[in-house]
């Protein structure tokens, strides 16, 4: 298959974005992995090498960026201001939800780790985690935190729709046929089942319980709305509500 034949496949536009995303975020995140941990207090070394999410980030979101741009013509991401509104205002409500159980936990005065039913429903802390916090020139942090944003709410929001809804909800009730010609929202409760598990478990088992939620919200957007459009709406939404969440009260584990 050439190049050209390799961009008509409408079925790796919508798979390819979200595997290359995280076969390089899990690559780079194995070859550094204990680089962090070993390294983050040397203050002799240099930044790439003490904090290495803070170089990974950027370029699993450079990289994920131009396979989306290299396949965009296959995306059905048509306006509609209702639809959009709609996915705006459930990915305020789901990410609400998601965040809850660690806004509880400072509502209930708690300290260090929980264990149990409250750790299982992500009622912890969620200190640790990406903080641009750790450089100290001001053109730096930005520049971390710009770059962080753009993941999260346009990379992520696209690469994790597109497969999802896009595609997955799809393919679950046609596999062995013509899975294109099912329109997109087709609700079933296999489809449902099978994509929002797969969602869940994708993330850290703190985040289960929210993505359950989240899930199952942005299955309801996909039913409802009949939009690809909104869903990522929503899911930019979301990201962008969290990225200021964990900024502005230190909840680097969210995100």
């Amino acid at each position: 298959m050439n190049l050209a034949q390799l961009r008509q496949d409408r079925t790796l536009a919508h798979v390819v974005p979200l595997v290359v995303f995280m076969v390089v975020g899990a690559g780079f995140g194995i070859l550094t992995g204990s680089m962090e941990s070993v390294f983050r207090d040397h203050e002799f070394l240099p930044w790439w090498r003490r904090y290495p999410d803070q170089w990974i980030y950027p370029l699993q979101t450079l990289i994920a960026g131009v396979v989306i741009l290299f396949w965009w013509r296959h995306y059905e991401l048509n306006w509609t201001t209702w639809k959009v509104l709609a996915g705006a205002a459930l990915g305020a409500i789901g990410i609400g939800l998601w965040i809850l159980p660690t806004q509880i936990y400072e509502w209930w005065g708690l300290t260090g780790e929980t264990e149990g039913w409250r750790k299982a429903l992500g009622i912890l802390p969620r200190r640790e985690g990406f903080d641009p916090g750790v450089f100290e020139s001001s053109g730096a942090w930005w520049a971390a935190t710009v770059l962080r944003f753009l993941r999260a709410v346009i990379v992520v929001s696209l690469v994790e729709e597109l497969l999802w809804r896009g595609f997955l909800m799809r393919f679950i009730l046609k596999p062995d046929g013509d899975y294109w010609k099912v329109p997109f929202g087709t609700f079933s409760w296999k489809s449902y089942l099978v994509v929002t598990l797969l969602v869940v478990l994708i993330h850290s088992p703190a985040d289960w319980a929210g993505a359950f939620v989240w899930g199952s919200l942005t299955y309801t957007c996909a039913v409802w709305t009949k939009s690809l459009l909104a869903c990522v709406v929503m899911h930019g939404v979301a990201n962008f509500l969290m990225g200021w969440y964990a900024l502005a009260f230190e909840k680097f584990g969210l995100w």
